[in-house]
């Protein structure tokens, strides 16, 4: 997401007299000397003295101390776990260890630690403790939310350093999704209903990135199949959403199928940016001619203007150097059919468009999809 200076910032206290912008660097650059984001921690910090100047409310500055401190707090916890594949499974914490569901996410949470991939859940019981107790401590991450009456972590997580505790609801949210390479959703009550049409909408919009979202459910179950015919039905059929969207999930009825959609997705695909106007796909492996040639026809609507266009890196601006081996298909996307944007993944994630294997692939690193 390209950062764009606040001036306002600056011009406000030039306007009351004050030169707080000069100073705030100063203090910066004597404890962050020559780093890429001095301009970004400068206007988090003058929008805080801009904030104490009005003064208004204890509570708004209790808020905002409570959030700033979760945000550095878990991104400085998470710093460990970099370069980890990670899936988040969300599902009823009510779930009995004798249902069928629960032995379904156990055998998920196995398998996902036979791929490499990190599991993280709410860290509760029912569905979250099947999950981890599959994947095992090393394999796992919870994020609980802390609340005024006792409650305990499952047993894999609980007392390790792989337990991240919230107080906000927002900011255990914001997590739950932006550390996520893709989206497990087991059966379960509303908040699991919440996730699933929170995530939905997010990437549907391109508010978070485009990544795997696999419905489960036990061979013969109906939750999920109930809930697609109605959204199929209402929300499809009277236009609510485009047909397309409902690409942006799939319904599977094993773990070995959930891994295996999301290591497909991975198969080619390795993440997604934006450069300025233009909208960039990494991939592991160069398409052929033919391919491309078919993306230019197949996937036009995609394209506010011009074409598809597939390169190597060419040291861009705001692109991450340490990606230089992928090859880039960049594209003026339209940025609103982002189920038609899967079909496309789909597509160069066949392995009969590529024109020769990658010689190495990097462990996955993803950009958010955002509008700029």
């Amino acid at each position: 997401m390209p950062y764009k200076p606040n001036d306002s910032l600056s011009r406000h206290f030039e306007n009351h007299g004050h030169d707080l912008t000069r100073k705030v660097e100063e203090q910066l650059n004597l404890v962050s000397p020559n780093s890429p984001n001095l301009p970004i921690y400068r206007d988090m910090i003058l929008t805080v003295l801009r904030m104490a100047q009005e003064d208004h409310n204890r509570w708004n500055a209790k808020i905002t101390l409570q959030a700033l401190r979760e945000l550095e707090h878990a991104f400085r916890t998470l710093e460990q776990f970099k370069g980890r594949r990670k899936v988040t499974v969300f599902g009823s914490a009510r779930t009995p260890i004798e249902h069928p569901l629960y032995g379904l996410a156990r055998e998920l949470g196995a398998e996902l630690a036979r791929s490499d991939m990190m599991v993280i859940t709410g860290a509760g019981g029912g569905i979250m403790a099947a999950a981890h107790e599959g994947a095992g401590r090393d394999h796992s991450l919870g994020f609980n939310i802390t609340l005024p009456f006792e409650q305990h972590a499952n047993p894999t997580v609980e007392g390790t350093q792989n337990l991240l505790p919230f107080h906000f609801f927002f900011t255990r949210k914001l997590f739950f999704v932006k550390e996520a390479d893709a989206l497990v959703l087991c059966p379960g009550g509303f908040g699991t209903l919440d996730e699933a049409l929170e995530v939905l909408t997010l990437v549907q919009t391109g508010k978070s990135p485009l990544v795997p979202v696999v419905l489960l459910d036990v061979p013969g179950g109906k939750f999920w199949q109930g809930a697609l015919h109605f959204i199929r039905e209402q929300l499809e059929e009277n236009r609510y959403i485009l047909p397309t969207d409902m690409k942006l999930m799939r319904l599977v009825y094993s773990a070995q199928e959930a891994v295996e959609e999301i290591n497909q997705f991975y198969s080619n695909f390795h993440s997604s940016r934006w450069l300025k106007h233009q909208f960039v796909i990494r991939m592991n492996h160069k398409l052929n001619e033919q391919a491309l040639g078919h993306l230019q026809a197949e996937f036009a609507d995609l394209c506010l203007n011009d074409c598809f266009h597939q390169h190597a890196y060419a040291g861009e601006e705001h692109d991450e150097a340490r990606f230089s081996h992928l090859t880039r298909l960049a594209f003026t996307f339209n940025a609103r059919d982002h189920g038609r944007l899967r079909e496309l993944v789909d597509y160069i994630n066949l392995s009969e468009n590529w024109a020769q294997p990658a010689t190495k692939v990097q462990p996955l690193t993803w950009e958010p999809i955002k509008v700029t």
